[in-house]
């Protein structure tokens, strides 16, 4: 005789189908759980666990004080090689965009010099921006470039695919270098992500270099953490 599939489990699949077929839409915001019950018959308890197995899978978010939401998906990025931000977003199907919020030409901080394996009078770009996929802001950045590799170039070659910018200049890219933590993010740039202060981020850090092994970028990452994840593929 079959075993008659749990109650939980039965809502769980109905909403989870409902967002996969886009019947619910990214950031809509569902029912309460009580009106979930009264719609499926069920206790509340029962409503309670299908969303919290669902939230617990990322398909759903709560938002305190508003109520459940459908996530936005989370933007991946399979740490293998150089990549860059764009390139990731557009091999998920989401449209890239940035917005800059400064860029200038100045002399190098102590941290730039190390990274960058530059002496101190070499003078480089720094370049603060928000990054988006789908409008959807998803990390600010700070990048530091020495000044000599791009000088060449227009502000709009850098700041619109800087990658895209070096290789159609028969600049080949190599390796990088990251390292990941955890934090909370400050009142500001929490401000210019869309997200509450003190909540989660990821914080990369990352120094990328050409093929000969000159290093031509280092960038300051902070990324939101339901937005965006980091995989690693043995």
């Amino acid at each position: 005789m079959k075993k008659e599939v749990p109650n939980y489990i039965r809502i769980h699949d109905n909403i989870k189908g409902s967002v996969e077929d886009k019947t619910w839409k990214i950031g809509e915001r569902l029912p309460s759980e009580r009106d979930l019950a009264e719609e499926f018959q069920v206790s509340r308890m029962t409503a309670r666990q299908a969303i919290t197995s669902l939230v617990e899978e990322g398909i759903l978010e709560r938002r305190v004080g508003s109520g459940t939401y459908v996530a936005s998906h989370r933007v991946r990025e399979k740490m293998r090689g150089t990549t860059s931000f764009t390139e990731i977003i557009i091999s998920q199907g989401k449209t890239p965009s940035s917005k800059v919020l400064s860029y200038t030409k100045t002399l190098p901080n102590d941290v730039e010099c190390e990274k960058l394996n530059i002496p101190s009078h070499t003078k480089i770009i720094r370049m603060e921006r928000i990054r988006y996929a789908d409008d959807l802001p998803i990390c600010y950045e700070v990048a530091s470039i020495p000044l000599h590799i791009v000088e060449s170039f227009d502000k709009t070659d850098i700041t619109n695919n800087f990658f895209k910018t070096l290789q159609d200049n028969d600049m080949k890219i190599g390796k990088s270098q990251q390292i990941i933590s955890a934090k909370k993010i400050s009142k500001e740039i929490a401000d210019y992500l869309k997200v509450k202060a003190g909540s989660a981020i990821l914080n990369l850090t990352q120094v990328s270099y050409l093929e000969g092994g000159e290093a031509f970028e280092y960038v300051l990452s902070q990324y939101v953490s339901d937005r965006f994840e980091f995989y690693l593929e043995r």
